[in-house]
């Protein structure tokens, strides 16, 4: 039998599949695009989705995510989209490997995040890594495609064919 760890690769590799085919979508003269003035702008959000498999690493690395203190592996923005899928690329990468050389007792452990002395969540490792890295994508990836049908540009596939995508 697979180890949770193997398990946790190989939903990345499907999930990134759909997200990679997302992020492409973009058109450069939309990053700063917005649907409502309480929306993050189209670039922002592709931006949010390409550093969630950052998660991963830093979930496995830290004990913890305080939100007093810098985090380096979220807060990212880019105006185009070569820059975005570089940087895409570079997170799914390190994510890959942080899975393949993690321990499933890492993913035991208990996990928080605070805000200072306040503590927001607190779960596993293990939980933490579904919550933030897979579950997360697939809402925002889910916003993306709203963007996309008010642009007019062509919502891709994902679990089932889109509109525009019937027959993949």
């Amino acid at each position: 039998m697979a180890d949770y760890m193997d398990e946790l690769l190989k939903e990345l590799q499907w999930e990134s599949e759909k997200t990679r085919k997302a992020l492409s979508r973009i058109p450069d003269d939309k990053f700063a695009w917005k649907p409502h003035e309480k929306n993050r702008p189209l670039g922002k959000l592709a931006s949010h989705i390409a550093e969630l498999p950052g998660w991963i690493p830093f979930v496995l690395r830290e004990k913890e995510l305080d939100f007093n203190n810098p985090v380096t592996f979220l807060g990212h923005s880019f105006d185009n989209k070569k820059d975005l899928m570089d940087f895409f690329d570079k997170t799914l990468s390190e994510a890959k490997k942080a899975l393949q050389e993690g321990k499933d007792k890492e993913l035991k452990k208990e996990w928080f995040i605070r805000k200072g002395d306040v503590i927001l969540v607190k779960a596993t490792k293990g939980d933490i890594i579904r919550r933030m890295s897979f579950n997360h994508v697939v809402h925002h990836r889910a916003q993306l495609g709203l963007y996309y049908r008010l642009l007019n540009v062509p919502v891709p596939a994902t679990y089932g064919p889109s509109a525009e995508e019937q027959g993949f």
